[in-house]
């Protein structure tokens, strides 16, 4: 593409050199240059790209985009006040707009976005509409599978995957829109035909520092991209029982479909049986009721279920359409997925690393329990292993220990990805919420009797605590393995090695 219709659009300060030259394409990483290409200098939260101009040059970059006023010793150089935005416009404009080519919904919220999109997924597929999914597990559509490193992907990549959606035929695309995606403006340039939002609970304060920062992140999905957005029949769907769910579409004209638990939304639940199997719930629509039976687990799953019906209707897609699509998923990986067994121990995996997240899913498999517990006068017990991730949040370390330690019997801490700290740190922090609530540590001689008490046992590697946590389990007691759900891989330090939470439960149960 001509360089001149390459920045059409794009907010510059200053350029410097020819604009009508063709551009062979776009990098981000020098390494990836080529010959005619455009480098867009981005500032990265560890690296500055500035840095790598000259490498950039040297392997035949002819125009350099930037933030800051040097001297380009050949080729164009494109002075900006945002390179990252810049890059998000050129990009777009590179694969010839290809958001503007789809339905495009937009999914945001610190938890259950992956599971709409699934869900969403599943829904389109039955209204014969060609899907495409970007999000934390992969980005896919057709035949194509692609791993995800970020749940929304840098803009050049963004633009680039849904341009080769729409050669191969989507017609619709769900994207998980994190609160970094935003803040980062990889989304910059989209067009939004809806957009989403599930809930706001504490995460990535690392990076956002407070929670109002991080709330703002995710608002310029509905304030910024769908309310600038071009397309007619835009919509909204917000969670109303979530205390932010009106403050996110405050100043937002476009029709806004709320779900809950009160009628006073479009979309409301008001019966819903919840068992090991899934659940059986009525949910209330201007159409009419929805009877719907998932089989995805936890009572949390109400809503990632209302969200969708929320969004079927706002697209009007018929209630058996909706109602064949959520009942056909079967279940998401990594979200409370089962670990299928002979030995009678109900073992999950979950995503959950977070305080909400995690009490969500503990709270959920409790409330079976209790039933089940009524029903056949069994002790059921719930052992809980999990960590925290290093180099994020550390606020919330202590916080996921209390909960773990409020809800579980039997909790095993263990490693997650510890990154660069040091594990045993990171488990210090965790065992703080331990302590606020008295909760006691179990030595191993104290073992025998730990189904008569709460308390904890430390065990840094991960791979010994799903062990120890499977074979302490007797037959009708829900292990859950929380923390890392779908992800193949722990990072120790920087480097990332193999692990699979449910791998290792597989391998656990061959012992018992």
């Amino acid at each position: 593409m001509e360089l001149k219709r390459l920045i059409e659009g794009v907010e510059i300060e200053r350029i410097r050199g020819e604009t009508l030259k063709e551009i062979e394409g776009i990098a981000y990483h020098s390494q990836q240059v080529k010959k005619g290409f455009l480098f867009a200098a981005v500032r990265g939260l560890k690296v500055d790209g500035h840095r790598f101009i000259e490498d950039a040059l040297q392997r035949g970059a002819d125009a350099i985009l930037l933030e800051e006023e040097r001297e380009i010793p050949q080729g164009t150089g494109i002075v900006v006040s945002n390179s990252r935005r810049a890059l998000a416009k050129i990009s777009s404009n590179f694969y010839g707009n290809p958001s503007s080519q789809v339905k495009l919904i937009g999914v945001t919220g610190t938890n259950g976005k992956t599971t709409v999109t699934c869900l969403l997924e599943s829904i389109f597929k039955r209204a014969r509409h060609p899907v495409g999914v970007i999000g934390t597990i992969n980005y896919r559509y057709g035949q194509t599978l692609i791993s995800a490193p970020n749940t929304t992907p840098e803009s050049l990549d963004l633009q680039r995957i849904l341009r080769e959606m729409v050669d191969e035929g989507i017609s619709h695309v769900i994207m998980e829109v994190s609160s970094h995606g935003l803040d980062l403006d990889r989304v910059y340039g989209c067009q939004f035909d809806g957009a989403i939002f599930t809930n706001l609970t504490q995460d990535h304060l690392d990076y956002h520092r407070s929670l109002d920062h991080y709330f703002e992140s995710k608002r310029k999905l509905f304030s910024d991209y769908l309310m600038k957005s071009p397309k007619p029949g835009r919509f909204a769907v917000v969670n109303q029982d979530d205390p932010r769910g009106e403050a996110i579409v405050e100043g937002v004209h476009v029709p806004v479909y709320r779900y809950g638990l009160a009628p006073s939304g479009q979309v409301f639940a008001d019966r819903m049986t919840s068992t090991l199997e899934g659940l059986s719930i009525r949910i209330q629509t201007p159409q009419g009721p929805l009877l719907i039976h998932s089989k995805l687990i936890g009572g949390f799953n109400l809503y990632n279920i209302m969200a969708s019906v929320a969004t079927g209707v706002a697209m009007t897609i018929p209630l058996e359409v909706l109602k064949d699509g959520i009942e056909s998923l079967r279940g998401i990986p990594g979200r409370l997925e089962k670990v299928e067994n002979q030995k009678g121990i109900h073992i999950l995996v979950d995503y959950a690393h977070t305080p909400d997240a995690l009490e969500r899913s503990i709270s959920g498999l409790t409330s079976i329990l209790e039933e089940n517990r009524q029903a056949s006068q069994r002790e059921e017990k719930i052992i809980t292993v999990f960590g925290c991730g290093g180099d994020r949040d550390r606020t919330k370390r202590p916080v996921m220990g209390e909960v773990a330690g409020r809800l579980s019997d039997l909790v095993v801490l263990t490693s997650d990805n510890p990154r660069t700290e040091d594990p045993l740190l990171i488990l210090g922090e965790v065992e703080k919420g331990f302590k606020k609530i008295g909760l006691e540590a179990w030595a191993s001689e104290g073992l025998k009797t730990w189904r008569a008490k709460k308390g904890y046992l430390k065990i840094p590697d991960r791979r010994e605590a799903i062990r120890m946590a499977v074979r302490l389990a007797r037959p009708s007691d829900v292990v859950l393995i929380a923390g890392k759900g779908h992800e193949d891989y722990q990072i120790i330090g920087t480097k990332k090695f193999p692990f699979d939470d449910r791998i290792e439960a597989r391998k656990a149960l061959e012992n018992v």
